[in-house]
């Protein structure tokens, strides 16, 4: 529990480790070890929670196939993919790859929408100065993150 609660006290504070052992009242190094480890828990977890729901894409939804608009342009869409820019606390001396148009540091992160707009998929970690195209063609290769496509037919 103390894990967890030290880990979303950095999370949720944008909280540093020197902030975090003055709290928690542990060393320097057993704080970064604990937040390194939740961390990778948190993106299994993320694997197994950000996903699409079985048999999802085996209709198309009702406000699709009944508007002029998105039929049949549509018909095989199972969501809608974009990227966003999320600030990041990156020590100074590693800041160069992250700094972004806007002159912070920056993750870039993509993310899938179902129709129900529901994360179906998640893709971060990524610097701010990778490319949009760059992460989903690795999301893409990566069989391992099961990126969501339709089903075959």
């Amino acid at each position: 529990m103390e894990k967890l609660a030290l880990s979303l006290y950095i999370l949720g504070n944008r909280e540093s480790n020197s902030n975090a052992t003055e709290r928690f009242q542990r060393s320097g190094e057993t704080v970064s070890r604990i937040f390194t480890d939740m961390l990778h828990i948190f993106a299994r977890i993320g694997l197994d929670t950000i996903k699409p729901i079985e048999g999802q894409f085996e209709e198309v939804p009702n406000h699709i196939r009944h508007d002029t608009r998105y039929w049949p342009h549509f018909k095989d869409c199972i969501g809608a993919i974009d990227g966003t820019h999320i600030k990041a606390c990156i020590s100074p001396s590693c800041q160069i790859p992250y700094i972004g148009r806007k002159w912070e540091p920056t993750q870039n992160i993509m993310a899938v929408c179902d129709f129900n707009m529901c994360f179906i998929f998640a893709f971060l970690g990524w610097e701010g100065t990778t490319h949009d195209s760059r992460i989903f063609l690795q999301a893409l290769r990566k069989q391992e993150l099961k990126f969501p496509h339709s089903p075959p037919g």
